[in-house]
């Protein structure tokens, strides 16, 4: 098994025979283990898991949505990126000028009940619709707060000031690489009830050394089944960037995780993936001399992907 896929399928074994159960804010339940590091050298190439098919379009999309500043989810969705639709609907469907079928509790009553699926897959696309056909509909219920991408492009300090903390820690990379500051965090405390979401993967930092470049994050809490694949890909893939945008080479992704949990209705599919051998990992490639901040995701491309099938299991909100 190539060294990626290893070291995450040794993360969910950890958590499948150490684990303890905990209740959680979704009342879905998780198995859960506190504190894990995990090591993706990128000279073994990109770090997109083969053990299940990895959609790069939805993380690399992501990414650039965060990277423009953008926290409204009609960007995701002219993609057909539906992995933020789930918080921005359920702020709409909780609104007083929603008038449909009862969607309290949609996530778990979707699971158990298929009329009421239906219904709620009806009401998701006609939702989808308008966010992207209504401007002023998609402002006031597209939008998810203040979250990643506000933080990291326009963090707000306590005299009203704005920082945009990437392009300051890119200038920071190219004129003090040595320094021990080059620091990105999405975790406000004075804002986070103004995001749909709190920040998971909360905080990064860059470390240069001998002309190569890596990247640390501190991931507070990691869906281990679903989100860490992205979270992985993700940062992978915001290292080359950096890196490219430095002049440097990409080098390590270190992820660090504080609450890694397995959902209890995962459990099945996190044993077909631990049953699974991998491939040899792809290559990213970078199609274009433009800035980051002004990538578009079609100059982006894996190459040599080969993976096993998505597995699919459902999102707890």
């Amino acid at each position: 098994m190539n060294p990626f896929d290893r070291e995450y399928h040794e993360l969910m074994k950890k958590i499948m025979d150490d684990g303890k159960y905990k209740g959680d804010r979704t009342g879905t339940g998780t198995y859960s283990i506190f504190g894990h590091q995990m090591r993706f050298d990128m000279q073994h190439g990109f770090p997109l898991l083969t053990t299940k098919k990895v959609l790069f379009r939805m993380l690399a999309t992501e990414l650039i949505w965060f990277i423009r500043g953008d926290t409204n989810i009609r960007f995701l969705l002219q993609y057909n990126n539906n992995i933020w639709n789930e918080w921005a609907f359920k702020n709409w469907v909780e609104s007083e000028e929603y008038s449909g079928p009862d969607m309290t509790n949609f996530g778990i009553r979707a699971q158990q009940d298929d009329a009421f699926k239906e219904t709620y897959k009806e009401e998701m696309e006609s939702f989808k619709q308008r966010i992207l056909e209504d401007d002023a509909f998609a402002d006031k219920y597209g939008d998810l707060g203040n979250v990643y991408g506000r933080q990291w492009r326009a963090w707000e300090g306590p005299d009203g000031s704005f920082t945009d903390q990437l392009k300051d820690v890119v200038e920071s990379i190219r004129s003090n690489p040595d320094s021990r500051r080059h620091i990105v965090t999405a975790w406000n405390p004075a804002e986070i009830d103004t995001m749909a979401l709190p920040p998971c993967h909360a905080f990064f930092q860059f470390y240069v050394n001998d002309g190569k470049l890596s990247l640390q994050l501190y991931q507070r809490s990691g869906d281990v089944f679903l989100g860490v694949p992205f979270n992985i890909a993700s940062y992978a893939l915001l290292l080359h960037l950096v890196a490219r945008e430095c002049n440097l080479e990409a080098h390590e992704f270190i992820h660090t995780l504080g609450d890694a949990h397995i959902y209890s209705n995962h459990l099945d599919a996190v044993e077909t993936q631990l049953a699974r051998d991998g491939f040899t990992p792809p290559r990213i490639k970078i199609n274009s001399d433009r800035s980051m901040f002004e990538l578009e995701y079609e100059d982006l491309e894996v190459v040599d992907y080969e993976s096993h099938s998505y597995i699919k299991a459902p999102i707890a909100v």
